[in-house]
C-alpha cells in the first residue's frame, strides 16, 4: 500500500509542478516587514487551475515580480543563489531536475519520468527545496529606543559629565541583503508564512538590536556633542535627525559592527524626549544665562545696570554722589570700556581726589558718554570750581 502511495504521490507531484507559477508579494503585509517568502498565485479571479504544485518547487518559466523598494534572495536547497536589486517581472530559470518543467522547453516525456523517480525515492515528495523571498530596501520605521534611568557621558563644549533620560525612534535599513540573512535572520524566519519585522515584540533578533542601540546612546551622545567639524550642543540634538543618527550609527558599528557584519544601518532618529538630570539642568540653566549676556547685548545691561546706580547716586547725594560713581568706574576701567563701537577717550593722568581739574575732566566724560546731563555736569562744575 506504501508503495502505490509513493507512486501516485510522485506522478501526481511531478504532473503538478509542469505548471508555471507566477509568484508576488504576500497579502497583508505590515509596512515595517523586512523579509519574507514570495507566494505563488494559482487562481485570479476565480480563474486558474495551477492550485497543487509543491510548496517548495519553482518550475522553469515561472515569473515572479519584484514591486518597487523591494529586492530578491532565490534559494536552492537552503543556499543563496541568486539576487536582482532592480524592480520588475524575472523569469526562474534552473538546470536543477525538479524545475523541469514540459512547459518551459524541458521536453515532454523525459522531465515527468525523471521527477516522477526521483520523488518516488522521496516517497513521493520533491527531494529539494527552492524559494523566493523578498527583501526590503527602503527605510524601516517605527524602531524605538528609550532608556530606564539615566545615561551619561562627557561633554566637551560643557567640559563635565552629563547625564539625561531619552526615548525616541530611528530608521532602519538593509545594505546588504546576503549578510542580513547569512548572518543575522534566524531560520524560522526562511519559510513559506513567516515575515521577519524588526517592531515585532516577539522577534528576539530585533529585542537584541533594541538592547544594542541602548546600550551606545552614551557614546552616540559623546561622538555628536564633542565633535569640532559641527559644534553641536546638546539642546540641538532634537533638531537634526541626520546628524545624530551619523553619531548613533557610528557607535552601534564601533560597538557590534552592524553593517560589516549584519548589513545592517541606522538612517535617520527621531528624539522624543530627553530629562536631564539635576546637575545638568543647573548647568544649562548657567550656560544660557551666560549666552543671553554675551556680546553687545551684555555691554548693554552692564551699562544699563551703571547708569540706574548713577541715577540712584544722583538723587541720594546730588553731583558729588554722581562723581563719586564716576570715580569708582574710572577704577574699573572706565566707562568707555563698555561702549561697542564708540571709541574710548584718553585716560586722564592720575589726580587727587580734590583736584578740580580732573573731577572736571571725568565729569565732563560721563557727560559725553551720555551718563549725566548738562544739569547734572552744570552743577558738578559749579561745586568743583567754588563758584
Amino acid at each position: 500500500m506504501g508503495l502505490v502511495q509513493a507512486v501516485v504521490g510522485a506522478v501526481g507531484s511531478a504532473l503538478a509542478d509542469q505548471w508555471k507559477d507566477f509568484y508576488t508579494i504576500p497579502d497583508g503585509l505590515p509596512a515595517t516587514a523586512a523579509l519574507f517568502a514570495a507566494v505563488p498565485r494559482g487562481t485570479n479571479a476565480g480563474r486558474g487551475s495551477n492550485t497543487r504544485g509543491s510548496e517548495n518547487i519553482i518550475t522553469n518559466g515561472s515569473k515572479i515580480i519584484v514591486p518597487e523598494g523591494y529586492g530578491l534572495l532565490l534559494f536552492q536547497d537552503g543556499a543563496i543563489t541568486g539576487f536582482a536589486a532592480e524592480p520588475g517581472g524575472y523569469e526562474w530559470r534552473s538546470d536543477h531536475l525538479d524545475s523541469q518543467s514540459i512547459f518551459a522547453g524541458n521536453g515532454i516525456v523525459s522531465p515527468l519520468i525523471k521527477q516522477s523517480w526521483e520523488r518516488f525515492k522521496f516517497g513521493g515528495q520533491p527531494g529539494s527545496q527552492q524559494a523566493a523571498f523578498f527583501v526590503s530596501l527602503k527605510e524601516l520605521p517605527e524602531n524605538r529606543f528609550g532608556t530606564q534611568s539615566e545615561i551619561y557621558w562627557d561633554d566637551g563644549f560643557l567640559g563635565t559629565q552629563v547625564g539625561a533620560v531619552t526615548r525616541g525612534s530611528y530608521t532602519l535599513k538593509i545594505v546588504d541583503p546576503i549578510l542580513f540573512v547569512k548572518n543575522f535572520v534566524p531560520a524560522r524566519y526562511l519559510q513559506t508564512g513567516e515575515v521577519f519585522d524588526f517592531t515585532d515584540m516577539d522577534n528576539a533578533a530585533a529585542g537584541q538590536l533594541f538592547n544594542e542601540v541602548v546600550g551606545s546612546l552614551a557614546p552616540a551622545f559623546s561622538l555628536y556633542t564633542n565633535d569640532p567639524a559641527k559644534g553641536n550642543r546638546i539642546t540641538k540634538l532634537q533638531q537634526d535627525s541626520l546628524g545624530f543618527a551619523q553619531s548613533l550609527s557610528a557607535a552601534v558599528e564601533d560597538a557590534y559592527q552592524w553593517k560589516s557584519d549584519r548589513g545592517l544601518a541606522i538612517v535617520k532618529t527621531a528624539i522624543v524626549s530627553i530629562e536631564y538630570d539635576e546637575n545638568t539642568r543647573e548647568l544649562l540653566k548657567t550656560v544660557q544665562r551666560a549666552d543671553a549676556l554675551a556680546g553687545s547685548r551684555g555691554n548693554s545691561n552692564l551699562q544699563a545696570s551703571v547708569a540706574a546706580g548713577m541715577q540712584s547716586a544722583g538723587e541720594n547725594s546730588g553731583a558729588a554722589g554722581i562723581m563719586g560713581l564716576g570715580m569708582a568706574s574710572g577704577m574699573m576701567g572706565g566707562m568707555g570700556s563698555l561702549q561697542q563701537p564708540v571709541t574710548p577717550a584718553a585716560p586722564a593722568a592720575p589726580a587727587a581726589a580734590d583736584d578740580p581739574i580732573a573731577r572736571l575732566t571725568k565729569a565732563k566724560e560721563m557727560l559725553d558718554l551720555g551718563l549725566i546731563t548738562q544739569a547734572d555736569y552744570d552743577a558738578a562744575k559749579t561745586k568743583a570750581l567754588g563758584l
